[in-house]
């Protein structure tokens, strides 16, 4: 699976081929990671050289101490990305705000109806792609104030599926 990983300011793309084995940007590299303890110590072979890594969760990212350096590094898989990019990858603070398919599909459900107000991270849409169902959610809390599909309607990638206004 590809991983879109940014650790600063630098954007990695890190597909996991196989297990022991990572490809960063094209170039292959041996990783073997091995928990220390329960605390988040990890220990870090990666093409035969030595690492202790002491990582801290928190929201959405992780916070890796190596070497003495701190990191911070934001982990998405590639669906998530691209997910995330169907609404810009931010949550408008306000106004109209659209909501696309962010692959071609089929619309499963839709378990909210116009005039509904709808709480940031709820369930707004349910597209079939590729025989996995997919949940988009509201990026923000706000009121439905479009619907422009219907259950069972083929979509595109980028077409818009509702709209969400402010409360």
């Amino acid at each position: 699976m590809k991983y879109v990983t940014v650790v600063g300011d630098h954007s990695y793309i890190v597909d996991v081929e196989h297990e022991g084995e990572i490809v960063q940007d094209g170039v292959p590299h041996k990783l073997d990671i091995q928990a220390i303890d329960q605390e988040g110590l990890y220990s870090l072979l990666v093409d035969n050289k030595s690492y202790e890594a002491l990582v801290e969760e928190s929201d959405d990212e992780l916070r890796v101490l190596i070497n003495g350096a701190m990191y911070t590094v934001r982990v998405t898989d590639e669906r998530a990305k691209r997910l995330s990019d169907t609404t810009g990858g931010f949550s408008a603070a306000g106004g109209e705000q659209g909501i696309k398919s962010p692959m071609p599909g089929l619309i499963v459900t839709i378990p909210v109806k116009e005039g509904d107000a709808v709480k940031k991270g709820q369930v707004v849409i349910v597209l079939e792609s590729m025989k996995m169902e997919n949940e988009l959610k509201a990026p923000r809390d706000g009121v439905v104030t479009a619907i422009k599909v219907i259950a069972r309607q083929t979509v595109e990638q980028g077409q818009v599926l509702l709209t969400l206004g402010d409360k």
